[in-house]
């Protein structure tokens, strides 16, 4: 028989037939995606500008209800109004005191900590100030360590820290102070974190140059001209931005494959030279 005559279908309609229905299909059926967060809570430290900020705009959209400190109050409440933060909380992320209290006082299940606070301590070796050196170790390394012994008992097991680093320290070079030697440790505290901490994952962002406000009050006159050498020199043709490490920030929190491990966001920047 027929196979037109048996469907209705007049002859040599049937390749027209086919075609309209998957163009039916394909421009009526909306692909859809559940929220990657939603219904998770996200505390930032140093959730208040740059690259704290931008994860909790990420994480936000992705569903999530965010805790943000900052140690500038009006920062703060412009960004938890921003983002509807379920609080906020303003005090100095280097104080273990006050660190320790702020967890102490969430209310409920955590399950993702990112930290951001912190800045680099240049200078000579010969010259930097013994106080500046300690400080430079407390803002990173002990920093790290009192806040994962005081988020421990609040973020659930699968649950994430993720701590901020840096790739420029792997360049040595005079002038570059404590740098190299907190860059070269933050990877280690953080593998022997995720094993002692486990089932949280713990993992550390290593970052280049991102445009932050940091990277502002840093290079002042200079900054414009550093964000034209990366445009012309990187391998991505253009500047990281504080939403890139974002980005990054919260598929480590989706990802329950990650722990343990550094993730470099630079834009290729170690690959070229300057």
């Amino acid at each position: 028989m027929n196979d037109s005559a048996e469907t209705g279908i007049a002859p040599g309609g049937a390749s027209q037939f086919l075609e309209e229905i998957m163009s039916t299909a394909t421009t009526t059926v909306p692909i859809r995606r559940e929220p990657e967060l939603l219904g998770q809570t996200v505390v930032v430290i140093g959730g208040s500008a740059g690259i704290g900020l931008e994860t909790a705009r990420r994480a936000r959209a992705e569903g999530a209800r965010v805790i943000l400190t900052g140690r500038n109050q009006e920062r703060l409440q412009r960004a938890g109004s921003e983002l509807e933060a379920l609080s906020t909380a303003a005090f100095d992320a280097n104080d273990p005191a006050q660190l320790a209290r702020f967890f102490s006082e969430q209310p409920a299940t955590i399950d993702h900590v990112m930290v951001t606070a912190g800045q680099p301590h240049y200078g000579r070796l010969l010259d930097i100030d013994m106080e500046e050196a300690r400080r430079a170790l407390d803002t990173h390394l002990l920093q790290m360590l009192q806040v994962a012994r005081s988020a421990v008992h609040k973020v659930r097991p699968g649950g994430t820290l993720i701590f901020m680093g840096g790739t420029g320290g792997r360049r040595q070079g005079i002038g570059m102070g404590i740098v190299p030697t907190v860059t070269a440790a933050l990877p280690a505290l953080t593998a022997s974190l995720a094993l002692e901490f486990a089932p949280i994952r713990v993992n550390l962002i290593a970052a280049g140059f991102v445009d932050t406000p940091l990277s502002a009050s840093l290079l002042g006159d200079e900054l414009e001209n550093r964000r034209n050498q990366l445009r012309a020199t990187l391998p991505i043709r253009r500047v990281v931005m504080p939403a890139d490490v974002g980005a990054l920030a919260v598929h480590i929190m989706t990802n329950t494959a990650l722990t343990g491990a550094t993730y470099d966001i630079d834009g290729g920047q170690q690959l070229v030279a300057g």
